[in-house]
């Protein structure tokens, strides 16, 4: 299959795709990077190495249709921080061929997923699992996201609602390029909204204000995805593919 990406910056795709407990694939592997490969091996547990492995795999394989190249030549490195420059723990990056595309890698237990974008974008994916939501919400909910997470039924439900701030916040930070360093309860969700919300946040250099998306991953998993936000105020467009 050949995969296009429109020009338009306001169109960002997702892809998502299972991954199992292991072993780990010899055909993923063998795409993967020796600094990648090297990573692997520090992996305490195989569901961990096998989702590292197939992620950078399938990143790979969907970007070899876009940029028309062998999965084995896309290069897969950091952009610098946009907080303190360091090339070490910027955003992922295509290094190789040149592209204008902006990425964006998540994996959890059983699920992977991949954002592209012509603009920066984050994407993260959580499964649906028990959280100490009482014990982390102090720390990880802004007073607001306090009221509507702890105000939602006990269980499944409370457990989505959380899940829904933390991916959020997650997909915004990513974008920035700066990940859960910054203060989560500083970031304001807006939980109680089903649809696309406008998020605050950034550092110098970067947008000040995002959109997120939830994304409608199977219901084991929960995942949002986020690009800068439109001053005209109109909604990116998201499409979402299932990888196979």
């Amino acid at each position: 299959m050949t995969l296009i990406l429109e020009p338009d910056t306001a169109v960002a795709h997702a892809w998502w795709w299972r991954t199992g407990d292991g072993p780990i694939d010899p055909a993923d592997l063998a795409l993967l990077s020796k600094e990648e490969r090297d990573r692997t091996e520090r992996f305490v547990h195989m569901g961990a190495a096998v989702g590292y492995v197939a992620g950078r795999a399938a990143s790979r394989r969907i970007l070899s249709e876009l940029l028309d190249v062998p999965p084995a030549e896309i290069g897969l490195g950091r952009r610098p921080c946009p907080g303190c420059g360091d090339p070490l723990h910027g955003p992922p990056a295509v290094l190789h061929p040149d592209s204008p595309l902006y990425i964006s890698i998540s994996h959890t237990d059983g699920c992977g997923m991949l954002a592209v974008a012509r603009v920066p974008v984050g994407v993260d994916v959580e499964v649906v699992r028990e959280f100490p939501i009482d014990e982390l919400a102090p720390t990880a909910l802004t007073e607001s996201e306090r009221r509507v997470v702890l105000g939602t039924a006990e269980g499944d439900p409370r457990t989505r609602a959380f899940l829904r701030c933390w991916t959020r916040k997650e997909a915004v930070l990513k974008a920035v390029g700066v990940g859960i360093t910054t203060d989560l309860s500083a970031v304001e969700t807006r939980p109680e909204l089903s649809g696309p919300a406008v998020v605050a946040a950034g550092v110098p250099g970067t947008p000040a204000s995002w959109t997120v998306t939830d994304l409608a991953v199977p219901g084991t998993w929960a995942a949002a995805i986020s690009v800068p936000a439109d001053t005209d105020g109109s909604r990116p467009e998201v499409r979402l593919h299932e990888y196979v």
